[in-house]
């Protein structure tokens, strides 16, 4: 096949995945160990990302091949783009998830335990909200894990004023290998890349830890209530697994407001 831009992509695609396979494997597994440890005693893995890292949030929890035990925080001010521009445009979006201090706004909102785990993606991981997200989590005594694009991430300032990026605050950095700049493919006569990477990097990596995850819990004695189609086991079997699913994420999320 010739290479056109679409297979151009393809190819990036694939060696940004095998890059993630080849270099992050113990530290998915790392991550994933201590997302068990968190969720076997009841306790919550918060997932936290602004722009389209949120994509990677909603790929944790809910969705066919989940399970309860994670806690997406998902904040509309800086992750709605439909609009673009106009009343919630991308300008607002994008200045908001400059600004410190919002992030500890949004965790004054929970009642955290030390034994959570906090999850937070950024490709750049320099904004000033998911470094206070993170610098919150930590003085709570969470364990933090930030999911950047590592190699980017390196030749940006920080948006803090402590200084600080993500890779410098969390307790295990995993990278979702995406190129500087996150687009990966050169086309003639377009003066800069197309094509980003770092979702297809976040979604590899969440969903490689939450198969690690699953197995853990059952090797633990704790099957995952896991969401699955009526294709996967019947029609009667997944509505009621969709009930018992919702109904255990209630139980372990109901702590967060005080209950």
């Amino acid at each position: 096949m010739d290479r056109t831009p679409a297979t151009a992509y393809f190819d990036a695609a694939e060696a940004l995945l095998k890059r993630v396979r080849d270099t992050q494997g113990d530290v998915i597994e790392t991550a994933a160990t201590w997302c068990a440890d968190a969720i076997a005693r009841k306790g919550l893995v918060h997932l936290f990302g602004t722009g389209h890292s949120r994509m990677a949030v909603e790929e944790v929890f809910p969705r066919y091949g989940s399970f309860p035990g994670f806690h997406p925080m998902v904040e509309l001010s800086m992750t709605n783009h439909t609009q673009v521009v106009g009343s919630n445009g991308q300008r607002q979006a994008m200045w908001i998830e400059r600004q410190e201090g919002f992030g500890e706004v949004i965790l004054s909102n929970y009642v955290l335990r030390d034994y959570d785990v906090m999850v937070v993606f950024s490709t750049s991981g320099t904004n000033g909200v998911v470094v206070d997200v993170a610098l919150g989590a930590k003085a709570r005594g969470m364990k933090v894990i930030a999911i950047i694009a590592a190699q980017y991430s390196a030749l940006l300032p920080s948006g803090h004023s402590s200084g600080k990026k993500l890779a410098d605050i969390a307790d295990l950095v995993i990278d979702n290998c995406a190129v500087p700049g996150d687009a990966m493919v050169d086309i003639p006569g377009v003066d800069v890349p197309v094509g980003p990477g770092s979702t297809i990097g976040n979604t590899a990596v969440v969903n490689a830890m939450k198969c690690l995850i699953a197995a853990d819990l059952a090797a633990r004695g704790q099957m995952p209530l896991v969401l699955a189609s009526a294709h996967t086991m019947g029609a009667e079997a997944s509505k009621q697994r969709f009930e018992d699913t919702y109904n255990d994420y209630r139980d372990r999320v109901k702590v967060l407001y005080g209950a």
